[in-house]
C-alpha cells in the first residue's frame, strides 16, 4: 500500500473510533472492511474504571468470572475442587454457576468456557445497563437464563454475560389484558427470564390449579424455551409454548425495554415467538396464557422385545398402524425409541382416566400377548390427578425413584428433575440430529417406505420419535396459534420429531482426569449422522427444531424457520441493525464469524 493510502486509512480508522468507541476495523484480504469485537488485552477492551462504572450502575451485580474448576488445576484433590465435583450431577447447582452451562460442549464444535464478566441481573434496569455497556464498547454479548443450550448459544469466552437467573418471579393473573390491546381479560402467568419450568409449574399447577404449556425438563429456562418455540409433554393438545405467549418485555440493542404483544411492537412479538433466543433482544419477562387443567395426566411405560429381525419389522409396522388409528390425537404425547430389536414406550396422556387409557391400548397389547415371538416388560399404565403432575412431595412419597431433588442445603422444595433427565447434566455431545416427519408417512401407501427407512436408521443408532413435538393430530386452535409463530410451518403437519443423538460424560475444561475420547466421539457422530441420513430418504426436506438439532447443519435457515426466515431477517435488521446479539445459527449470524467476533461488511 502506498504511504498516502496508508495515511488515509489510518485517519479513517481514527474517525470511526471516535464515532463508535470500541469498534475496531481492519481490511480483509478481499478489501472489505472487517469489524472485530475486542477481547481482554486488546486496545479497545474496556478499562478497569469503565467496568467499575458498570458495577456501580448495576448496584454491585457485575461479576468477574472464574471457572469453578480453577482450583482443580492447582491441586486436583483440594476441598473446593471436591465440592464442585460432588454436585456436578445436580442441574440446579450447575445452573447456579454463571461460569458453567448445562452442556459441557460438543465434539469439534464448542466447549463450555466462562465469560470474562457477568451482570447478575435482578431487574430490567440491570439488563438495560449491560446492553448499553456492550453496545458502547462493541462487546460480544451472551444471554443465559437456564443455560440448557445444546448449540452453546449461552456460552462464549471473552464476552459479557447477561445472567438472568435471579429474575425468577412468577405472578398469576385472573384477568390479564396485553398492553394496548382491546382483548378480553384472561387467565395468564407472568414469568421472569431466569425462572425454570419447575418454578412455573409449582406456581401455576401445584398451587394454582391451572396449566401452562411449558417444557418437559423441569430445569429448562422459561424464556429460552418460549423463544425457541417450545414443546412439552402435552403440546399435542395445547400447541407450543410460543403459541401461548401473550406479551413479553424485551430489551433491544438500543437499550430500550419494550413491551411486545399483538398490538404493541407486533413484529418483535412475532419474532420472539420461536425466532430464537438471544437474537432480537433480551427477553426479561414473558406472560403466557394458562389453561384449565384436565382431571388426569398419565403415562404408558414399557419395553417390547422381538425374537428376530423379521418379527421386529412386523412389530414396528403394527405399532405405527396402531399409532395412526388410535394415538394420533390430542390425548397422547412423548415418545417411543427403537433400540436393537426393542421398542421402548415412554408415552404420556392427558384428559383420560386410567381405565380409558388402558382401553385404548388393549387391542395392541392383546395382539402382542397372542404371539410368542414377543416379550413384554410392562406396560405400566398409570394416571394421577393433574394438579400433582409436578408436585415432588407426591413422588417422594409414592415413587421416589422417578425424580431427583436439588440435594443442597438449603434448597427450594419445588426444585426437582425427572430422574431420566439427570444423565444429561454436563453431558458432552458427540452428535445430535432432528427432523420433523410429515404425517403422510403414516398413510398406508407410504408406510412401507417409512418403516424401511426407520429400521435402516435404527441399525446405525437408536432412534427416538417424539410425538408431542409435531402438531399433526392437534386441535385446530392449537395449530392455528402455532401457525402464528415464527417456527418452521412444517411443525403443523408433522406427526413427530425424530431425534437421533449421543454423547459422553461431562468434560468441562479444568475437570481433573477428564478428556473426551475424540476418536470415539467422531465415530459415534458418524453413526448418528448415518442414521439420520437413512430417515431423510423419506423426508428429504425435513425441517429441524432449533433447540434440538445439528450444530453443523448447513441449511439451518430453511430447516429452523422455512418460509418465515425472510420476515425474521427484516425484524432483526430493524431492532438490531449492528448485530449486537449473536448466537450460532441465529437470524443474521451469516454476517459473522463462527465465534461472533468478526463481521465483514461491504
Amino acid at each position: 500500500m502506498k504511504r498516502r493510502d496508508a495515511l488515509k486509512a489510518s485517519v479513517a480508522a481514527a474517525l470511526l473510533q471516535r464515532m463508535e468507541p470500541g469498534l475496531a476495523w481492519t481490511k480483509a484480504a478481499t478489501g472489505a472492511a472487517v469489524q472485530t469485537r475486542p477481547r481482554p488485552g486488546t486496545p479497545n477492551w474496556p478499562g478497569e474504571a469503565e467496568w467499575q462504572r458498570l458495577h456501580g450502575e448495576t448496584k454491585g451485580r457485575l461479576l468477574k468470572l472464574v471457572s469453578p474448576f480453577a482450583s482443580c488445576l492447582v491441586e486436583a484433590r483440594n476441598e473446593a475442587c471436591a465440592e464442585v465435583l460432588k454436585h456436578l450431577d445436580n442441574p440446579y447447582y450447575v445452573g447456579d454457576q454463571p461460569a458453567l452451562t448445562q452442556t459441557s460442549g460438543w465434539q469439534d464444535a464448542w466447549t463450555s468456557q466462562p465469560s470474562a464478566y457477568a451482570v447478575a441481573a435482578a431487574h430490567t434496569v440491570d439488563v438495560v445497563a449491560a446492553v448499553k455497556f456492550a453496545k458502547r464498547h462493541n462487546l460480544r454479548l451472551v444471554v443465559k437464563g437456564g443455560g440448557h443450550s445444546y448449540l452453546g448459544t449461552s456460552n462464549a469466552p471473552d464476552s459479557l454475560l447477561v445472567w438472568t437467573r435471579a429474575m425468577n418471579n412468577v405472578v398469576l393473573h385472573d384477568a390479564f389484558v396485553p398492553q394496548g390491546c382491546p382483548d378480553a381479560p384472561r387467565h395468564a402467568v407472568s414469568i421472569g427470564a431466569g425462572a425454570m419450568w419447575s418454578d412455573a409449574y409449582a406456581a401455576v399447577t401445584t398451587r394454582g390449579g391451572r396449566y401452562v404449556q411449558g417444557g418437559g425438563c423441569t430445569t429448562v429456562g422459561v424464556a429460552g424455551l418460549v423463544q425457541s418455540g417450545g414443546f412439552g409433554s402435552y403440546s399435542k393438545n395445547y400447541g407450543t409454548a410460543a403459541a401461548s405467549l401473550l406479551e413479553a418485555e424485551v430489551v433491544t440493542a438500543d437499550g430500550i425495554a419494550r413491551i411486545a404483544n399483538a398490538c404493541t411492537n407486533p413484529d418483535l412479538f412475532w419474532a420472539v415467538k420461536g425466532g430464537g433466543g438471544g437474537t432480537f433482544g433480551i427477553v426479561t419477562r414473558v406472560t403466557l396464557r394458562t389453561h384449565e387443567l384436565p382431571d388426569f395426566f398419565g403415562s404408558v411405560v414399557g419395553e417390547i422385545s422381538a425374537s428376530s429381525d423379521a418379527a421386529y419389522r412386523v412389530l414396528i409396522t403394527h405399532f405405527f398402524e396402531f399409532y395412526r388409528t388410535s394415538l394420533l390425537n390430542p390425548h397422547w404425547g412423548e415418545s417411543v425409541a427403537l433400540h436393537g430389536n426393542k421398542l421402548k414406550l415412554s408415552m404420556v396422556f392427558q384428559g383420560l382416566t386410567q381405565a380409558e387409557a388402558q382401553s385404548v391400548w388393549a387391542p395392541f397389547l392383546e395382539w402382542i400377548k397372542a404371539r410368542q415371538e414377543y416379550s413384554f416388560s410392562g406396560p405400566k399404565i398409570a394416571a394421577l390427578p393433574a394438579q400433582h403432575q409436578w408436585n415432588p412431595k407426591l413422588f417422594l412419597k409414592y415413587a421416589p425413584n422417578v425424580i431427583a431433588m436439588d440435594d443442597r442445603e438449603p434448597a427450594t422444595a419445588d426444585h426437582f428433575v425427572w430422574a431420566g433427565d439427570r444423565e444429561q447434566v454436563g453431558w458432552f455431545i458427540h452428535g445430535y440430529h432432528s427432523a420433523w416427519l410429515p404425517a403422510h408417512l403414516l398413510d398406508p401407501g407410504s408406510q412401507t417406505q417409512f418403516i424401511d427407512a426407520l429400521l435402516a436408521a435404527a441399525q446405525n443408532w437408536d432412534v427416538g420419535l417424539h410425538f408431542n413435538k409435531g402438531l399433526a393430530g392437534a386441535p385446530k386452535a392449537a395449530r392455528d396459534a402455532t401457525r402464528n409463530t415464527a417456527m418452521n410451518p412444517q411443525v403443523l403437519d408433522a406427526f413427530a420429531l425424530a431425534i437421533i443423538s449421543g454423547g459422553g460424560q461431562a468434560a468441562y475444561r479444568g475437570m481433573p482426569s477428564v478428556a473426551p475420547d475424540s476418536t470415539k466421539a467422531r465415530a459415534r457422530a458418524s453413526d448418528i449422522r448415518s442414521a439420520m441420513m437413512e430417515l431423510l430418504k423419506v423426508a428429504p426436506n425435513a425441517g429441524a427444531y432449533v433447540s434440538e438439532s445439528d450444530y453443523f447443519l448447513t441449511r439451518w435457515q430453511d430447516a429452523y424457520w422455512g418460509s418465515n426466515y425472510a420476515r425474521l431477517a427484516e425484524v432483526k435488521k430493524k431492532y438490531d441493525p449492528d448485530g449486537l446479539f449473536f448466537v450460532h445459527h441465529g437470524v443474521g449470524s451469516e454476517s459473522w464469524s463462527d465465534d461472533g467476533f468478526t463481521r465483514a461488511t461491504s
